[in-house]
């Protein structure tokens, strides 16, 4: 990386960023982060500031001084259920909650790029869009903030998201043409066999024993039914079964989560775990219940929308500080809900530093090198001029 791309991020972006580290709320629970956006950007001057889109959510207009597209730049608000380990003086003040994924540092880049964009509206082309999203993580409220109309009045002609990532190094960004980040679908299995002691497994039908070969049997989806070039995941994250250490029980439940960047292979998953399940049901004597949860698509970029990063990326930081193309991520975004209806370019920042930022997204101890919050902060505004 070159030395002129790392500079201090203002005052105005580290106290955003800790304030909201701070005082974390959980998705679609942003009240009080809802009412602080809210406030800052009606002192901006922005020409509306519309509040409660999709619950929590809030969508800000900027008319420019120039003929161009309606642009819209997104920003998620909400924080996970994590206790924090972190002993920074920022840390999180609520017991339970933390921002252990930089929603934090996404809303301080926007809040700020709008106060900027705002000051320089003479030179921003066209109508610039500030999107607060509410329940990223696992609640899509980024499809809620459509339903209530976050792509109309004004009508959006492409969409613009970051993400701050400590698997990149400070400084830097990530950017991929077509399928980046993964869809993200989850399951529900439950064998139901017949209980007993654990000293007479003869006179009951052992529904953990099932439950534990369907666990490695679900990976040869993966391994055996997937092309190599088209990565997925199964994962199952929890099996919840038995009372005590010498009863065999009647039911095992295990939940899991399937991700994949192609849709063909999204659209089959289903059934290839459905099969698998019925067939060695049947051999070990249970019977099996399935639910599968269609949740978030791929998030899809647009090419001509990468372009624009790239331009964008290419003055503010140099070549040599662009990443492209960046590895395919398997974490899932709802964002892919926008960019399924406009063109648009989801991009990652470095946030990984020599000190902070060593943690991955969703670590209790998770941190950011706060030097990744102006990389972002120029990207932001390098799009809101860009025609």
């Amino acid at each position: 990386m070159t030395a002129t791309v790392l500079e201090v991020p203002s005052k105005q972006l580290v106290d955003y960023r800790r304030h909201l580290h701070a005082h974390p709320e959980l998705s679609m629970e942003e009240v009080e982060t809802a009412a602080l956006i809210a406030r800052e950007l009606t002192a901006f001057g922005l020409d509306e500031v519309r509040t409660g889109v999709g619950k929590t959510g809030i969508i800000a207009v900027l008319a420019g001084g120039k003929p161009g597209p309606t642009t819209l730049l997104r920003a998620d608000m909400d924080a996970l259920p994590v206790v924090e380990l972190g002993t920074a003086p920022y840390a999180s003040t609520r017991q339970g909650v933390m921002h252990a994924c930089g929603h934090d540092g996404h809303v301080a880049i926007l809040l700020a790029a709008a106060q900027e964009l705002t000051r320089r509206r003479a030179d921003v082309p066209g109508t610039l869009v500030f999107c607060f999203q509410p329940g990223e993580e696992g609640f899509a409220g980024n499809k809620l903030m459509i339903d209530d109309g976050a792509l109309e009045n004004p009508h959006v002609d492409r969409v613009f998201a970051l993400h701050l990532y400590t698997g990149l190094d400070v400084g830097k960004v990530g950017i991929r043409d077509g399928a980046f980040f993964a869809s993200s679908d989850r399951f529900a299995l439950t064998v139901r066999g017949k209980g007993g002691h654990g000293a007479m497994p003869d006179r009951s039908v052992d529904p953990i024993v099932a439950a534990a070969h369907l666990v490695t049997m679900l990976q040869t989806v993966v391994s055996r039914e997937i092309a190599p070039k088209d990565p997925a995941v199964v994962t199952v994250g929890k099996i919840e079964s038995g009372t005590t250490f010498n009863v065999i029980p009647d039911s095992a439940t295990l939940l899991g989560t399937v991700r994949a960047l192609d849709a063909d292979v999204r659209a089959s998953m289903p059934e290839r775990l459905q099969r698998i399940a019925h067939g060695l049901c049947e051999a070990m004597r249970v019977e099996f219940d399935f639910e599968y949860f269609w949740n978030y698509p791929p998030t899809v970029n647009d090419r001509a929308m990468n372009d624009v990063v790239r331009a964008v990326a290419l003055a503010a930081l140099g070549q040599n500080n662009i990443v492209d193309p960046h590895d395919i991520v398997m974490w899932s975004e709802d964002m892919a809900y926008m960019q399924e209806l406009r063109p648009g370019a989801y991009f990652l920042v470095g946030a990984r530093g020599e000190e902070l930022g060593r943690e991955p997204q969703h670590s209790a101890r998770y941190d950011i090198d706060e030097r990744a919050l102006d990389v972002g902060f120029r990207m932001m505004v390098g799009l809101g001029l860009h025609g």
